[in-house]
């Protein structure tokens, strides 16, 4: 299957968490489509943001809209009237979720659902995709990996607020969507994605560039942790590809689709990182590892995607050594090179992967 996703063109999307780092890149690329992009978020999550260094509200609509307001979350659904949502808002970060659980199960859970609740009632024909998350799945230590029959379950409050919106999408879907044709349901689970413009805290990937920056040692938690790192245009091309095939296909709608990466790219975080020095010349990367792990964080994690290949015909296409580099070149732009081609470049690499996977 070749990435050209023309199905989008002049459709209206609408993109919550547009702000943030994947709903970036999301935005920017269904942009260079053609889409009419609605973005709609509570704020500008980080500073910087590369929401604000690319000047995406130049190039689509922007609201601030917060997903726990009802009321305003409806009417600005129903006056837009999308074709397509693709909801990634989200408290994405886990050690966060320690320090604001009930943010994080509101934002996560209840969000979700008044999103669903909205859409249950519209009568033309639209497409939902819910971006829930790699740890979804109850975490049993092992090497192999997860599928999407596999028991759900999470620790720590993230995870356990991913798991619970996955029980209460499953509910809507069998209440109130098992028989309305025109509303197509599709989850997306991925995690560790990695890529140029992530700026939020106790993110590996930022704290690395900002270490090579700053001079400064890299504090890590977890040196010995294994993750599917995926670069962030890959569980994105999944996400328009379940767009695109749940559009077409009603017997797709209400089933989770894994987006990770290739088995390679499941290393450790101090690998990972060495791999970053090496693009930078090998310069050394102070780090320090004592630091008492407070909280609970799994060691082991990754994902089965051969359900994805099989029902959407998408599959990962990048290796290790091509994330990093993708990754590296990005910052390594914003921080040496001219700011102000920032977005220019984002445009670079999203036509760059698309000629990968078409002459594949």
């Amino acid at each position: 299957m070749s990435y050209n996703f023309k199905i989008y063109k002049n459709k209206r999307v609408l993109i919550t968490g547009h702000t943030g780092f994947k709903g970036t890149w999301l935005s920017l690329w269904l942009q260079s489509i053609g889409a009419d992009v609605l973005g709609i978020s509570l704020g500008v999550p980080t500073i910087p943001s590369t929401y604000n260094i690319i000047k995406l509200n130049k190039i689509i609509t922007s609201r601030y809209v917060d997903i726990l307001n009802y009321k305003k979350l409806e009417k600005t659904i129903l006056d837009f009237k999308p074709d397509f949502v693709f909801h990634l808002a989200a408290q994405p970060i886990v050690m966060e979720s320690y320090k604001n659980p009930i943010l994080t199960f509101n934002t996560n859970v209840i969000g979700t659902l008044n999103i669903l609740n909205i859409i249950k009632n519209i009568k033309y024909k639209i497409s939902l995709i819910l971006i829930t998350s790699d740890k979804v799945y109850e975490n049993k230590e092992t090497k192999r990996g997860y599928t999407e029959i596999d028991i759900l379950g999470g620790l720590d409050p993230y995870s356990a607020s991913k798991s619970m919106t996955e029980f209460g999408i499953r509910s809507y879907i069998k209440s109130f969507l098992i028989n309305k044709k025109n509303i197509k349901v599709g989850i997306a689970r991925a995690g560790n994605v990695i890529g140029g413009g992530d700026w939020s805290k106790n993110r590996i990937v930022p704290d690395i560039m900002r270490s090579l920056k700053t001079k400064k040692k890299l504090v890590i938690r977890h040196p010995n942790a294994t993750r599917p790192w995926q670069h962030v245009l890959e569980p994105i091309s999944g996400y328009l590809t379940l767009g695109q095939k749940l559009n077409k296909n009603h017997h797709l709608s209400g089933e989770a689709f894994n987006f990770g990466p290739k088995y390679a790219n499941i290393i450790t975080v101090e690998e990972l990182i060495s791999k970053f020095s090496f693009y930078s010349n090998n310069i050394k990367i102070n780090i320090n590892k004592k630091i008492a792990r407070e909280f609970y964080e799994s060691t082991l994690l990754s994902l089965n995607c051969r359900k994805a290949k099989k029902l959407l015909n998408w599959e990962p296409i990048l290796n290790i050594n091509q994330t990093v580099k993708l990754t590296f070149d990005w910052y390594n732009e914003y921080f040496y090179g001219n700011k102000t081609l920032i977005k220019e470049k984002m445009l670079f690499q999203i036509k760059d992967f698309i000629n990968l996977k078409n002459n594949k």
